[in-house]
């Protein structure tokens, strides 16, 4: 075989694959000369004057030493809070055994409403397990059924229509009365005065005082843990006129107290960034803290490690990075300058950060006074906040650090809160659900009752229960005939005093501040109830929600305002539901708590008044 070793054609033996060994092959490896591996995992640069030209180019020649921390020493100033102040309450002493969220959105469970008991289904809890702790002494259901009755609903009282007009709420009141026992009752009687008792009028339980007493006693704290709200007489922090919390609380400090004030609280979740540090005040009142216990200073020296997430370059040579995260695959607009610092922190700063664990108890007011860290080459360098400078400083950016009210010019405070708030809160259905839109032709806003609490206990839309409320007032009234027409004619138009809302739309009308012609306030006002055939003067459509009954239910009642600011163009959303969270202890507390949320934008309502319109056809 002759030995070919030039091509004379080269572009016809391509083409004609004459030489097929030079144009194909099936593998490709290395053909290693050595067992050696030592050359190859050295990384030579061939032109290592080309890398130092780059280096010095990129500024890298600018930098200082770059030895890792070794040693970092801490120096704190910490402390507890010790005070809470609800809305415009009294001042109490702050409870660290209770979620903060419990104790900040607690509101009353309603039990009543104009008139007529509510809830139902936790009245007949109650009973129940009040019945299941008698039956160590007896059987006891008939007395106490009778002591403690369920409310029976009359369909000839008026009072009772938010029961009878819907099918639900009456069967369920009709199926309780008479068989089962109100707990509430029972609750409100033995709680009212400590000369009461639950054997009191009962009985059976005669030499059994005592046994009913221990009781009594369990009873009352078993209704307590069920549902965690405010002591008769004290205050709550939400404020219906802003429609969300304002609550205070304060810590001792230098000189005094340190408060810190929340005044638009109704996100649902507390944190450092839900307070500002009220300057104005030295105290929060109250009885005076002790001095001198309540302040602690701590030094401790930590080992420093660094701060890792996922995504991050890797230093070493060989290693790969995570590829859970690829920052490579962000493309931000040239404007979406978050996500630009975002990529730059994590792929340009990612190895220059160091975490020092130190634990703080929650409800901790905490100050590092002192910083000193040591690296490997034996030097200390002092470390300042990154927060610090003039409070309201534009240029200044800083996380966990609580902002001073006001534009005082004071020095930013450094101090780290940690709030004891709950991890997780879980949030049930909403028993009130208010939209509260602004009705530019009508010039008011109306308060919508999306859903409202029947007397039983569960919800219903409300433009359901508006319906059938509304229908059953009608079907109350006989039918008359007719009213003959005054006199004959053939117009094709009339004229229209006023149209009317649906029932479940409730109106907010504009009154000017007393002594004051420019700032004005939404005043809760009531549509007329037109029922066809009805001789007597219409009734005030009253709200069924606890969000917009506010004052209704006191004795005299009270005239409900909100502030025009609180709701904007876009409208206002509130509900009111409750809510359980999980404590650090392992308990449960359970809460009925609202919350505020943007609405849906701006609504009609028709509402018109003198107007004309078309004529009905004559038959």
């Amino acid at each position: 075989m002759a030995i070919i070793t030039e091509i004379q054609d080269l572009q016809h033996a391509l083409i004609a694959r004459a030489f097929p060994t030079i144009t194909l092959f099936n593998r490709l490896e290395t053909r290693p000369r050595t067992d050696n591996f030592a050359r190859a995992l050295k990384a030579e640069v061939r032109d290592a004057l080309w890398m130092l030209t780059r280096q010095w180019q990129m500024g890298e020649f600018e930098g200082d030493d770059a030895g890792s921390p070794i040693f970092a020493k801490v120096h704190l100033a910490r402390t507890l809070l010790e005070k809470y102040k609800a809305g415009d309450g009294s001042v109490e002493m702050f409870d660290g055994t209770v979620p903060l969220e419990a104790k900040v959105e607690k509101l009353a469970v309603p039990f009543a409403m104009g008139g007529l008991d509510v809830s139902l289904d936790i009245r007949l809890a109650m009973g129940r397990y009040w019945l299941k702790l008698l039956r160590s002494l007896g059987d006891f259901t008939a007395p106490f059924a009778a002591a403690y009755p369920v409310h029976v609903p009359d369909p000839a009282n008026p009072a009772d229509a938010p029961i009878c007009a819907h099918s639900e709420a009456w069967s369920s009141f009709a199926a309780a009365a008479g068989r089962a026992m109100d707990g509430m009752k029972l609750y409100q009687y033995v709680t009212a005065d400590p000369a009461h008792h639950a054997y009191d009028g009962i009985a059976g339980l005669a030499g059994q005082e005592a046994q009913v007493d221990a009781l009594t006693a369990k009873f009352v704290a078993w209704f307590g843990r069920q549902f965690y709200q405010p002591q008769p007489g004290q205050a709550e922090a939400w404020e219906p006129a802003q429609l969300e919390y304002r609550f205070a609380c304060s810590a001792p400090a230098a000189g005094g107290e340190k408060v810190f004030t929340a005044d638009e609280y109704y996100q649902g979740h507390l944190d450092w960034y839900s307070f500002d540090i009220d300057p104005k005040q030295s105290t929060l009142g109250g009885a005076p803290l002790p001095p001198g216990p309540a302040l602690g200073h701590d030094t401790q020296t930590l080992l420093p490690s660094p701060v890792s997430f996922p995504g991050m370059p890797d230093t070493r040579w060989w290693a790969f990075e995570d590829g859970k995260t690829n920052f490579g695959d962000v493309k931000p607009d040239t404007t979406d300058i978050g996500k630009l610092l975002l990529v730059e922190f994590a792929l340009v700063y990612a190895n220059d950060w160091f975490l020092i664990p130190y634990t703080l108890p929650a409800g901790s007011l905490a100050k590092v006074e002192g910083l000193v860290v040591t690296n490997v080459f034996g030097e200390r360098t002092w470390v300042e906040a990154a927060g610090r400078g003039k409070d309201d400083d534009w240029q200044r950016w800083a996380m966990f650090i609580v902002n001073t009210a006001g534009d005082n010019g004071e020095a930013a405070d450094t101090s780290l809160l940690v709030p004891p708030s709950a991890m997780n809160v879980l949030e049930g259905k909403p028993l009130d659900e208010v939209l509260l839109i602004r009705d530019e032709m009508a010039n008011m806003v109306w308060g919508i009752e999306r859903t409202i609490p029947l007397p039983s206990g569960p919800t219903k839309p409300g433009r359901e229960a508006a319906r059938e409320l509304h229908a059953y007032l009608q079907a109350k009234i006989a039918a008359a005939p007719p009213a003959p027409p005054l006199f004959e004619t053939n117009a094709s138009i009339t004229y229209r005093v006023m149209t009317t809302v649906p029932e479940q739309w409730i109106p907010f009308v504009p009154v000017h501040m007393p002594n004051d012609v420019r700032q004005t306030q939404l005043q809760r006002a009531a549509m007329p109830r037109i029922l066809d055939g009805d001789t007597a003067l219409p009734a005030k459509v009253r709200p069924r929600t606890r969000l917009l009954r506010e004052g209704l239910d006191q004795s005299p009642s009270v005239a409900y305002f909100i502030h025009e600011e609180e709701v904007p163009r876009a409208g206002v959303r509130v509900t009111r539901s409750f809510q359980r969270a999980r404590w650090t202890d392992g308990s449960a507390w359970t809460w009925l708590g609202a919350r505020k949320q943007t609405g849906r934008g701006e609504g009609s309502s028709g509402l018109a008044f003198d107007s004309v319109v078309d004529a009905p056809k004559q038959s």
